[in-house]
């Protein structure tokens, strides 16, 4: 199978006072990126930053499931990450707090996010909003590099949807 036309451009992040908004439109199908965000065999492959690697524990996609994982950055360290699903709608919906994992039960997040998957034909626009509680928390995870990391996440997104369709693997 050949891989759809990706002549789509880069993500667009920007951030307001307590949010961040990032979006792309994909060649594929939404259900096809719906299943790369929720299904831990696919999203293992291209979630965080250029560099970064992921090592999922749990990924239990439904409201009230947690996803733990540690993402894993090209310098060593560890950052240990949870997930809790406050809302799945398949394919075009997932709403989900987020933060860090310090184990056991204790679950403070640190922003929520709406991920909107919304069919146009045969492509989908991925929209992906942040908020966080304050205009600080905010603008703490920009001085961070958030909106960089935003794009180049997008970005392995496009790459590994684009590899899985040349060779049909994890679809």
């Amino acid at each position: 199978m050949n891989a759809p036309e990706m002549s789509f451009a880069p993500a667009a992040v920007t951030a307001g006072e307590r949010e961040i908004v990032m979006n792309r439109v994909y060649g594929f199908p939404r259900e096809q990126v719906f299943r790369a965000w929720t299904d831990p065999q696919q999203i293992a492959h291209w979630w965080g930053p250029d560099g970064f690697t992921n090592t999922i524990s749990e990924m239990d996609v439904r409201p009230g499931g947690s996803w733990r994982f540690v993402m894993q950055g090209p310098d060593g360290t560890d950052y240990p990450n949870r997930i809790v699903y406050l809302e799945v709608e398949p394919p075009s919906l997932l709403r989900y707090a987020h933060g860090g994992d310090p184990g056991g039960e204790d679950f403070t997040p640190d922003f929520h996010v709406t991920v909107v998957f919304e069919a146009l034909g045969a492509h989908t626009r991925l929209t992906a909003t942040l908020v966080f509680d304050s205009a600080e928390a905010c603008a703490e995870v920009q001085r961070f590099g958030a909106l960089e990391g935003g794009r180049q996440t997008f970005e392995r997104l496009a790459q590994f949807l684009a590899r899985t369709a040349e060779t049909g693997e994890l679809r």
